[in-house]
Parts: structure tokens; sequence; C-alpha cells
């Protein structure tokens, strides 16, 4: 059988940069969809990350090549943005961020299905199992009351943000085949070929020419969205999904809200409460159950003590 992809120390770092970046993303999506429709503003975040792209490699030697996989960029283009950005926009138009937060959090869930169905090295596991749930709780607590603010709110604003998990998850499935790929390549790639797929939508439905002009902390929120969040995020993500496998670059979602905690108490002066810390813990512990290194150390050092 084939081995487990794991997370060494270099991908943990990656992981959790990759969380910063997009810890920040939900607020600047609850911004900006409040003035921007879904469909728009899924185009303008796609057309302006895939512009940064290319032009950044216009600027390079011509020594990178997508290989012609044009088709598979646009599939995965669907299931990673077109489609999740789309549902999560909507969704966030009428749920509270923690709501939607614990919701994203089923993201692991999906890609360890997917995984177990479509991969060779990423089985199905008590142990994986296990650590995902002792993640999600981590989740519930770390939010707290606040990810109840939502449940008034419409059945199918939070069936919408549900899809865009299993979106997620099919996709980190999916992007294993670009392994090979160096993931700038891949992100302009996915990136280019949502916005060609998402603008006659953007256009035919929304048409933007007719709405009023966003404020600048929406239009700073999109360019945010667009060149961190989504371009060099990207870039990130496959580099990840490349190093430790379509399952562990999931867990991304169990740290996004640990990240969007530290970054107010850093850049708010918020306090950290207990349900916080405890979280917190869960999720570490989640993590490092999901790992797969943990257990075996206290199980041999038990061992060695009753020797």
């Amino acid at each position: 059988m084939t081995p487990a992809p794991t997370l060494s120390p270099k991908t943990w770092a990656l992981l959790l940069l990759l969380s910063l970046i997009w810890g920040g993303s939900f607020l600047f999506a609850r911004i900006a969809v409040l003035e921007v429709p879904p469909i728009t503003l899924v185009f303008a975040r796609v057309a302006l990350a895939a512009l940064a792209l290319n032009l950044f490699l216009l600027m390079r030697p011509p020594t990178l090549s997508h290989g012609g996989r044009w088709r598979d960029f646009a599939l995965m283009g669907l299931l990673n943005n077109i489609i999740p950005f789309g549902l999560i926009f909507y969704g966030q138009l009428e749920i509270g961020a923690g709501l939607a937060a614990i919701i994203n959090a089923m993201t692991p869930v999906w890609s360890l299905l997917f995984a177990h169905w479509r991969t060779a090295d990423e089985k199905l596991s008590a142990a994986k199992l296990f650590g995902i749930g002792i993640g999600f709780a981590g989740v519930a607590t770390l939010i707290g009351s606040a990810a109840f603010a939502g449940l008034q709110a419409s059945a199918i604003a939070q069936l919408a943000v549900l899809g865009a998990t299993i979106s997620y998850g099919a996709a980190s499935v999916f992007g294993k085949r670009f392994a090979s790929v160096p993931p700038l390549i891949t992100s302009r790639g996915q990136l280019t070929m949502s916005t060609l797929i998402i603008a006659p939508l953007a256009l035919l439905i929304d048409r933007p020419w007719t709405l009023s002009m966003p404020s600048d902390a929406a239009l700073l929120s999109i360019i945010a969205l667009a060149l961190v969040c989504t371009a060099y995020a990207y870039i990130l993500f496959f580099r990840i999904l490349a190093l430790a496998g379509a399952v562990n670059v999931s867990l991304v979602t169990f740290l996004v809200p640990v990240s969007a905690v530290l970054l107010g108490i850093l850049v708010l002066g918020e306090t950290l409460a207990m349900n916080q810390i405890i979280g917190t813990g869960l999720i570490l512990l989640g993590l490092a159950v999901i790992d797969g290194r943990l257990l075996p150390r206290v199980i041999g050092s038990r061992s060695t003590a009753s020797d």
C-alpha cells in the first residue's frame, strides 16, 4: 500500500501562513458582498488574481509551461473557485461569520471521503476520523455562542456554504493531478479559466455597468481578496497539496478560525476568552492526531516507561 503523505515542519509553516491569509478572507468577503452582487464579486476576485499572475509570469523568463492542461484547469477553476466562492458569498448575505466558519470546517470531512474513494495513498482511517472530529469540536468551541448568530437565517444560505465545502473537498483531490506542475502555473491556469467561465454569467445576470460604485472599503476588500487571499494563497495551496496531499491541505479550514482570533488580538487589541483557549487546544490536538505521529510516540513512551 502506498504510504500516506505527512506534514513536515516546512509544510506546517506553509499551512499556518495560508491559514493567516484565509483568516482575513471572510472579513473581506463580508464587507464586499454587502455592496457587490455575489457573481460579480466572484468575477472581480478571480479576474484581478488571474491578471496579477499573468502579468507576473510575463515578466519572467519563459521557462515555466502549463503543459496544455487548460481543460483540467477549467474543471479545477469550477471546483475550487467559481462554485465555492459563489456559494459562500451568497451564504454570507444572510449568515454570521461564526456559523460560516463552522460549516466551512466540514471541508476536511469531504476531502477525506473523496480521497478514500479516488486515491491510493490517502485512505480512510479511524485516527483521521477521530482527529477531524476533535478539530471540528475545537472550531465550534473556539467560536462559541457567536456561531449560532446565523441560525435564524435562511436554510438555503446555510446549505450554500455546506455545498461550497463539498466542492472544496472534491477540488483538493482533483488538484493532486497537478503535483508535477509548478504551483504558480497551476494557480494562473485555474484562475484564468475561472475568469473566462464566470465573465459571461456576471455580464448577463448582474450587468455590472448598472451597479453603483462600491465604497473605498469594499474596493480595498476586493483587491485584498484577489491579490492576497486568492493569487498568492493559491500558490501556497498547490505547493502544500503537492507536498502533503488532499486531506492535509484541507486542514487549513480548522486553522482559519484560530488565525482570525489571533489577528483580532494582534491587530484590533481584542482579548482572549477561555473558550478560545480551549477551542484552539482542541484544534491543535485534532491536527496532531490527523498528522499521525503523536499517538505512536505517546504509546511508545508509555511502553518504554513500563519496561
